[in-house]
């Protein structure tokens, strides 16, 4: 498919979803792998993206989601090898319903870990199995993983996906996401 970035190859994961899905949605997900050039093989570029509806369709700048997407697809394209994984885990996994009543949440002064756990959640919902599922599916043996979660980092390598290294992914700072990036460095630990 062409894009802004270049020409991307794009392969689709269709997975049932559990018995009690999010939201009350039921039917099967679709999850994808956007690939530049051949995946295949050792310290493959790559990037665990978590779907963001409200940023990346709706364009809010509540967050740098956007902006995290098209940078890694740009990366992925510079070097002419490497994988963007999107999975269909909104909101850091508690669905779009859940995270439009964290945002209310937000708008009255909590933040985002504070709003996901007055839904009744923990902060972060994601798993990343089915993203090392695809990885393996695509023949990459280890990333050059791009991203500031040390969690992220934990939960790839915990799904059995060898992190050769860590590639730095800060983007998006303006002031409509300053406090929410703060949060993410004080309470989820990203780093630079």
């Amino acid at each position: 498919m062409p894009t802004a970035s270049g020409v991307l190859r794009l392969l689709v994961y269709r997975v049932e979803p559990p018995a009690l899905a999010v939201d009350g949605i039921s039917g099967p997900q679709e999850h994808m792998a956007v690939c530049a050039g051949d995946p295949r093989g050792e310290e493959v570029l790559a990037r665990i993206h978590s779907e963001c509806w409200t940023g990346e369709v709706l364009g809010s700048l509540k967050c740098d989601c956007r902006e995290q997407l098209d940078s890694s697809l740009a990366a992925i394209a510079r070097e002419g090898r490497g994988v963007v994984v999107y999975l269909r885990q909104e909101g850091r996994g508690i669905g779009l319903g859940n995270k439009i009543r964290a945002y209310a949440l937000q708008n009255a002064g909590a933040d985002t870990v504070e709003a996901n756990e007055q839904l009744g959640f923990a902060a972060d919902l994601r798993t990343y199995e089915l993203a090392a599922a695809i990885l393996a599916d695509l023949g990459v043996l280890s990333v050059a993983l791009m991203t500031n979660n040390p969690e992220k980092l934990a939960g790839i390598e915990g799904a059995g996906v060898r992190v050769a290294r860590r590639v730095p992914h800060w983007v998006g700072l303006q002031e409509h996401n300053h406090d929410y990036l703060e949060v993410k460095r004080a309470k989820l630990g990203h780093r630079e």
